[in-house]
């Protein structure tokens, strides 16, 4: 939406950073759609971002791909937008909330005057969930997420995140950035989940070409390597995994006959 630069009486564009989801075109929410068609500015990361989904945007837009660009540069782009009155799809994959850079982004925006709103997406986990047909909370099993990643290639982890302090909650893990170092990151899980703990490792959820591979922590090295698998992937580890034959998985309470319905719900 464009506003007014109070100071300068000049139009302003509005930058909408946007959940682009894992992938597939249909899997963007009906917000961020809508706004892609007014935006005559798209900045997407091409790496991440499949060209079906640039179909959203309107005809003659300036799709500017930032596969090849630095912060600086991003940025020029979003505020040089900004500055001449155009709003900006600026598409994020997955969902903002997670691994986004989303918080460096918009900090630079601020100290520039750019505003800027945001469009929640689907996250990559959750399409992976959904690719493998589990839920990820089972109850008696499992009640907690845990979203990491493994560092040896990126950011270094905070004090207190190692991989090993994480795992030792037993609860359903999900681990990006993490494929590249399977062999060495599956013996340390097994460590704490057990060998024969359940693990998917899903490659470009919702894509064409998604890849599912299914096993243990004691074989699911093995065959990440035979796949020759070093794509985008999501890692999910937990007994919460062997879905309805998850050992102490029970009723949900919210569905137990014993609950009290005249009572509400949390």
């Amino acid at each position: 939406m464009t506003t007014t630069d109070s100071t300068a009486g000049r139009p302003v564009g509005t930058v909408h950073f946007i959940g682009a989801g894992p992938g597939a075109a249909d899997l963007l929410t009906l917000r961020a759609a809508a706004l892609m068609g007014d935006c005559p500015v798209c900045v997407y990361a091409g790496a991440l971002v499949p060209s079906a989904v640039l179909e959203h945007c309107p005809p003659g837009a300036r799709l500017v791909d930032t596969r090849d660009l630095d912060l600086d540069q991003i940025t020029a782009e979003l505020v040089e937008a900004s500055r001449r009155g155009d709003d900006v799809a600026r598409l994020q994959s997955g969902d903002l909330s997670i691994y986004s850079a989303l918080t460096e982004q918009i900090r630079r925006l601020d100290e520039a005057g750019v505003p800027w709103d945001m469009t929640p997406g689907v996250p990559a986990f959750a399409a992976a969930a959904a690719a493998i047909g589990r839920e990820l909370t089972v109850p008696g099993v499992a009640q907690s997420l845990i979203l990491t990643r493994h560092s040896k290639q990126a950011t270094a982890m905070p004090a207190g995140e190692e991989l090993a302090s994480l795992a030792a909650h037993g609860t359903t893990l999900a681990l990006h950035l993490a494929t590249q170092a399977i062999d060495e990151l599956a013996p340390r899980l097994a460590e704490h989940y057990g060998p024969a703990c359940p693990v998917f490792v899903v490659a470009r959820a919702s894509w064409p070409d998604e890849l599912v591979l299914r096993g243990t922590l004691e074989t699911i090295a093995g065959q990440v390597a035979e796949a020759g698998l070093r794509r985008t992937s999501t890692i999910l580890v937990g007994p919460a995994l062997a879905g309805t034959g998850a050992e102490g998985a029970c009723v949900s309470h919210l569905y137990s006959p014993t609950r009290d319905r005249s009572a509400p719900v949390d």
